[in-house]
């Protein structure tokens, strides 16, 4: 049997998913929460073959979950399902470890088979869109010098603020939890000689939007 633990933080949906997969005879839901916090706590000790976690969470997000999880217990299987398509979170997912990167509109008879190969230790990662996702990550374009010293998380996080972001808005879209991102502002701030937020901004945006 293959052991399955689900993050949604519907109770509609969560049960729609356990129905589904009991069904299929070799799928045991052996867990399952509508908190990310929860979940990151409970899949550890229950030790699940996959874990199929929801994207968006009031309280977190599934891709920090599938990190965390997978520094305690790299043998359990991250899937994440998510309603969002974007490269993004892709590549949030790509780092985080998991095995699979699917939407809520897919077929529920490809979501079982979506939860054997995972468990089977395959990925669901196309690897077409995880280079093309990792080549943008990695080449970009040419860093200017002042901006040289900055990780590529760092640098994104710094073109959020330039937008105007706030922190809780740079964790939605990155997928990383609000003090995370805060400790990344600080740390920008600190790399580039400076104390406040609104100075990081008009630096970035001095020299990533430069006037011809």
């Amino acid at each position: 049997m293959i052991r399955v633990f689900l993050l949604d933080d519907h109770e509609v949906v969560r049960r729609g998913l356990a129905d589904l997969l009991t069904s299929s005879g070799d799928i045991e839901v052996v867990g399952e929460s509508g908190s990310a916090q929860e979940a990151a706590r409970r899949i550890p000790a229950l030790r699940p073959d996959v874990a199929i976690l929801d994207a968006r969470l009031p309280d977190g997000n599934g891709i920090d979950v599938c990190r965390d999880v997978r520094a305690v217990d790299s043998g359990i299987k991250g899937l994440i399902l998510t309603s969002y398509e974007d490269d993004e979170a892709l590549f949030a997912a790509i780092m985080a470890g998991a095995s699979g990167y699917v939407l809520k509109q897919i077929r529920g008879t490809d979501l079982v088979d979506a939860v054997r190969r995972v468990a089977a230790g395959q990925s669901l990662l196309d690897p077409a869109i995880t280079t093309r996702v990792l080549e943008r990550i990695r080449s970009g374009v040419e860093q200017p010098r002042e901006l040289a010293s900055l990780t590529d998380q760092e640098r994104r996080i710094l073109e959020y603020v330039a937008e105007g972001l706030t922190n809780r808005e740079i964790a939605g879209k990155m997928f990383l939890a609000e003090k995370t991102v805060k400790n990344y502002v600080s740390s920008v701030l600190a790399k580039l000689g400076l104390e406040r937020r609104t100075q990081a901004a008009v630096l970035a945006t001095r020299l990533l939007n430069p006037r011809p």
